[in-house]
C-alpha cells in the first residue's frame, strides 16, 4: 500500500523512494533484548540478493536490555515503557501528549479507534475459539484424546494440527 502512494502508474519500479515503517512496541516482539530490529527485503535463499525496493521495517522495543541505541532513543523508549522522561526532547513530547489529551476532537477519534480495535480483538478471540473447537472435535473423532492437552499448551503443535485437518 505504501508503494502505491510513492509511485504513479507507468513509472518504473526503480523510481520508488526509500520507505520506512516503524512499529513502537511496549514489549520485545522477538525476545532477543534488542531495542531495535531493522528488516529489509533480502532473498532467503541468497542473502546477497536484495529486493531493491528500499522498504525498511523497524521495530522499536521499549523493553530492550542491550546497549544498541543512542541515549536519546533509549530515553524515548523508556518513556514509552512508562518511565519518567529524563531527556529534553522526551519532556517536550510528554507536554505535547498532555495537550493532545485535552483536545476533544482527538479524544473522540482515539476512542472510536479504540472501540474498533477492541471489537476486532473480540472477533479474533471468537474466531480462535471456533478453530479450537473444530480441532478438538476432529481429534475426538479420530480418538486422539492425548493430543488435546498438548495442543492447548503448544501453539506450534496446534498450528500443525490445524494444517493437518485443513482447518486453516
Amino acid at each position: 500500500m505504501i508503494d502505491l502512494q510513492l509511485i504513479d502508474k507507468g513509472q518504473l519500479y526503480d523510481e520508488l523512494k526509500r520507505s520506512y515503517v516503524i512499529f513502537i512496541c511496549p514489549f520485545d516482539l522477538y525476545g532477543k533484548g534488542r531495542h531495535i530490529y531493522t528488516f529489509e527485503h533480502i532473498c532467503k535463499e541468497d542473502g546477497s540478493i536484495s529486493m531493491g525496493d528500499e522498504a525498511v521495517k523497524i521495530y522499536l522495543n521499549a523493553k530492550g536490555t542491550l546497549d544498541d541505541v543512542s541515549g536519546e532513543l533509549r530515553a524515548f523508549l523508556d518513556y514509552v515503557a512508562g518511565k519518567k522522561p529524563e531527556d529534553a526532547y522526551v519532556e517536550r513530547l510528554e507536554e505535547a501528549v498532555k495537550e493532545a489529551r485535552k483536545n476533544r476532537e482527538w479524544r473522540h477519534e482515539y476512542m472510536t479507534l479504540l472501540m474498533r480495535d477492541q471489537e476486532n480483538m473480540k472477533k479474533g478471540r471468537e474466531y480462535g475459539e471456533e478453530l479450537m473447537l473444530a480441532l478438538i472435535q476432529k481429534l475426538v473423532a479420530d480418538k486422539r484424546f492425548t493430543e488435546i492437552d498438548r495442543m492447548k499448551d503448544d501453539k506450534d503443535y496446534r498450528l500443525i494440527l490445524y494444517k493437518e485437518y485443513h482447518i486453516i
